[in-house]
C-alpha cells in the first residue's frame, strides 16, 4: 500500500436483506437481475440506454452513444429533444394526465395540488411570457425562490424555451446572488415577494433588489416577481425592470407554446457550488445525458410505482431538488410532495404529520435531519401514523450506522428498505446505492455502483487498493449525467476533477470497498486526519461517537500540534437527558479508544448545542478547523445557515 493510504476503522457487520414482500413487487427483484443489468450497462451501453430511455421523448434518435475525449464527454450524439416533453407532454395522453404531479403544503398548513395537465399548462403560460420578455434559446435565467410549486414551473418554463436556468437557493444573501448572476450573465431573474421559514418572513424580492443594485449584476434586464405572501411582505417594484408574475402570465391564455428542440448536449442548467476560496463553481449540466441519468435512477433507486407519494425533503436550490423533485420524478410520472417550511415548525413532529396526512410512501432526506430527529427523542415519530411508508432514502453525506438503524426502526418500522445514496452536484444523478428489492443493505455503506458507473478506490498513483483498504474514490469511466465543464472556466474543470489521478474523475472523497464489493465513504480527502501515523477518515471517528447513547451528532477535525503534528478535536452535540462535562468527555474518549484503538482517542472533546452547517445540512468542518486552531474564519461562508452557531463556539472557547 502507498504511504498515503487511508486506514479504515469502522467495524460494521449488520446486514439487512430486502423484505420478501417488497422484493416480490420491486422493479428489480434479485441480485442476479441487478448484476445482469449492471454488466450490460458496461458491456453493451448502446442497447442498455436505448431500452432504459424508451419512455422518454426524443425528436431525433441518437446515432452514437458516447464520444469521450478526456475530460470531455458527449452522450447520445445526434439526438434532439426538449426535456419538458419527457416530463410533461408525454403524460397528457395517458391516465397520468389527471394524476397529482406536485402536492404542496405551506408552513402554516395550506395546501395546493397541481396535476400533470395543470403543471403543463402553467409551464407553457410562463414560457410564453418569458419569450415575450425576450428570453431566447441559450439565454440564462436566474431563479431565486422558496419551496413553492412555481419554482418548478419556472425551471420547466426555461427548459421549454431552451434557456439555461441557474437556481439560487432562497437562503442566500445578496452578494451570493450578485456573484451567480454576474458569472452566468443572467438576462432575467425570477423571484417572489417572500416566503416563510420557522414562522419568520424571508424577504426574497428585497434581497434580489440589493443584488441587482450592484454593478456586477447589470446583465439583468427583467425581474419577474411572484406574489406569494401579499400584504405580509410588501415590495418595491422598479419601473421598467420589475414585472408581476400574475400580470404577464395570462390565466385565460392558450397554453400552446411549442417546445424549443435542442441538441442532446445543449446546456440545461448551471448550479453553483461554493469553494473554500474565490468565486463559486458553475457546474454545467446538459440535456439528454442528465435526463437519462435522473430518469433511470429515480425509477430504480426509489422503485417508483404508480400509486407512490414520493417526498424528497431537499430544497430545489440544491442539485437533489433539481434531480429528485423536478426532472427525475416528473419524467417517471410520479407524485411529489413539496413542503415550504422547516422540519421543526411548529414542533419536531411536523415531518411525521406530513407523512401521515399525505400518506407518503417514499421518504428521501439527509443524515443531518435524521440525527436532529434522533436528538429530539423517539416520541415525536410515535405520535403519527407512518404505516404508509414503504421505502426510505438518505442523501447528502455518509450516514453513520446508528442513525441508519434509528431511521430503519423508528421511521420505517423495520419493514422499509433504506437506500443510502452517494452522488454529487457534479455527477448529476445517484452513482452508488443499494437497489432496494435486489441488494442487501449494510448500515453505513453507500452500496453498489449504479448502471454505467465504474467507481474504484485507488492510491495517488492510480493503483487499485485491496478489499477493506482505504484510498481515493475515483470514477474510471464517463457516465451520462456527469457535469460537462465549469461554466466559463474549462481549465478549472480539468484542474479540479481530472488532475489528481491520471485518467480518472476524482470525487474528493476517501473510501474503501469491502469483500462484497460494497463501497464505504470515509469522508472528504481534505478532512482526513493524521493520527499517530494513521490516516483516518472523519466519518469513522464520528460514527463511533454517534454510536454512544449520549451523542446526537459529532464532527472530528484536526488542529496543529507541536508534538504530534496534528491533534484530534471532536465537537459533540448531545441527545436529551445527558449533561456535558468532564466525566462524559472521558467516557466518550474511552468509547473511541475501545471501538477503534487508543491511538484514536480525541485530544479534546468540545460540547456544542449545535454544529455549523450549510443550508443543505452538511457540517462545515472547514470552519470547525478554524475554531479548533483558534484562528479567524477564512473563505466563503455564504452557505452557512446560522452564523450565531459559529459565534457561540468561539465564545465557549474563550
Amino acid at each position: 500500500m502507498s504511504h498515503d493510504a487511508i486506514t479504515s476503522l469502522l467495524k460494521e457487520s449488520r446486514k439487512f436483506e430486502p423484505p420478501a414482500e417488497f422484493a416480490r413487487k420491486a422493479r428489480i427483484s434479485s441480485r442476479e437481475a441487478y448484476d445482469a443489468l449492471y454488466r450490460e450497462s458496461l458491456d453493451n451501453p448502446e442497447s442498455f440506454w436505448r431500452r432504459e430511455t424508451k419512455d422518454l421523448v426524443f425528436r431525433t434518435p441518437w446515432t452514437e452513444t458516447l464520444e469521450w475525449n478526456l475530460p470531455h464527454a458527449k452522450w447520445f450524439l445526434g439526438a434532439t429533444l426538449n426535456i419538458t416533453e419527457s416530463c410533461l407532454d408525454r403524460h397528457l395522453s395517458t391516465p397520468v394526465r389527471n394524476k397529482a404531479a406536485i402536492i404542496w403544503e405551506g408552513e402554516y398548513g395550506e395546501t395546493r395540488t397541481l396535476t400533470y395537465a395543470q403543471l403543463h399548462r402553467e409551464t407553457l403560460l410562463l414560457a410564453d411570457a418569458l419569450a415575450k420578455l425576450g428570453v431566447e434559446k441559450g439565454d440564462r435565467v436566474a431563479i431565486y425562490m422558496g419551496m413553492v410549486p412555481e419554482v418548478a414551473v419556472a425551471m420547466l418554463a426555461c427548459a421549454r424555451l431552451g434557456a439555461v436556468h441557474t437556481v439560487i437557493f432562497g437562503g442566500f444573501a445578496a452578494d451570493a446572488i450578485r456573484d451567480r448572476v454576474h458569472d452566468s450573465q443572467a438576462k432575467v431573474v425570477i423571484t417572489q415577494d417572500g416566503g416563510y421559514r420557522r414562522g419568520n418572513v424571508l424577504e426574497l424580492k428585497s434581497t434580489v433588489d440589493k443584488a441587482l443594485a450592484q454593478p456586477q449584476a447589470k446583465s439583468v434586464q427583467k425581474t419577474i416577481v411572484l406574489r406569494h405572501l401579499g400584504d405580509k411582505c410588501p415590495v418595491q417594484m422598479t419601473e421598467g425592470r420589475d414585472v408581476w408574475w400574475h400580470d404577464i402570465v395570462d390565466p385565460n391564455g392558450h397554453a400552446t407554446r411549442e417546445a424549443t428542440i435542442v441538441d442532446a448536449e445543449h446546456p440545461l442548467f448551471i448550479l453553483y457550488t461554493s469553494g473554500s476560496t474565490g468565486k463559486p463553481k458553475g457546474v454545467l449540466h446538459t440535456t439528454a445525458g442528465y435526463l437519462a441519468g435522473v430518469h433511470v435512477t429515480s425509477k430504480y433507486v426509489f422503485d417508483l410505482q404508480d400509486d407512490d407519494v414520493y417526498w424528497c425533503t431537499a430544497d430545489v436550490g440544491w442539485v437533489t431538488g433539481h434531480s429528485y423533485i423536478v426532472y427525475g420524478p416528473l419524467s417517471n410520472g410520479a407524485t411529489c410532495l413539496m413542503y415550504e417550511g422547516a422540519p421543526n415548525f411548529p414542533d419536531w413532529g411536523r415531518f411525521w404529520r406530513l407523512i401521515e396526512r399525505h400518506r407518503v410512501t417514499i421518504l428521501y432526506t439527509a443524515p443531518t435531519a435524521i440525527r436532529a430527529f434522533m436528538r429530539q427523542g423517539d416520541e415525536w415519530p410515535k405520535k403519527s401514523d407512518l404505516s404508509s411508508l414503504r421505502l426510505l432514502g438518505s442523501v447528502g453525506e455518509p450516514i453513520n450506522p446508528e442513525a441508519w438503524i434509528w431511521y430503519h426502526q423508528n421511521i420505517g418500522g423495520g419493514r422499509c428498505p433504506v437506500v443510502d445514496t452517494w452522488w454529487q452536484t457534479e455527477t448529476g444523478a445517484i452513482l452508488m446505492t443499494t437497489v432496494p428489492g435486489a441488494s442487501a443493505s449494510k448500515p453505513g455503506s453507500t452500496g453498489l455502483p449504479m448502471f454505467g458507473v465504474v467507481p474504484d478506490v485507488v492510491t495517488k498513483e492510480g493503483q487499485s487498493v485491496g478489499a477493506n483498504q482505504g484510498g481515493m474514490l475515483v470514477l474510471r469511466k464517463p457516465w451520462p449525467s456527469m457535469m460537462r465543464t465549469v461554466w466559463g472556466d474549462d481549465e478549472r474543470f480539468r484542474r479540479t476533477y481530472f488532475s489528481d489521478v491520471e485518467g480518472c474523475y476524482f470525487t474528493g472523497d476517501g473510501a474503501r470497498r469491502d469483500e462484497d464489493g460494497y463501497f464505504w465513504v470515509v469522508g472528504r480527502i481534505d478532512d482526513v486526519l493524521n493520527v499517530a501515523g494513521h490516516r483516518i477518515g472523519t466519518a469513522e471517528i464520528e460514527s463511533t461517537l454517534v454510536s454512544h447513547p449520549a451523542v446526537a451528532e459529532a464532527a472530528a477535525v484536526g488542529r496543529p500540534d507541536d508534538l504530534k503534528g496534528q491533534a484530534l478535536v471532536v465537537f459533540v452535540s448531545l441527545r436529551p437527558g445527558f449533561t456535558a462535562g468532564d466525566a462524559l468527555a472521558n467516557e466518550l474518549g474511552n468509547h473511541v479508544g475501545k471501538e477503534i484503538g487508543k491511538f484514536a482517542k480525541p485530544d479534546n472533546i468540545r460540547f456544542a448545542d449545535s454544529l455549523p452547517k450549510t443550508r443543505s445540512g452538511k457540517i462545515m468542518r472547514r470552519l470547525l478547523k478554524d475554531v479548533a486552531a483558534g484562528r479567524e474564519t477564512t473563505g466563503d461562508t455564504s452557505t452557512l445557515e446560522d452564523l450565531s452557531v459559529l459565534a457561540k463556539l468561539r465564545t465557549s472557547d474563550e
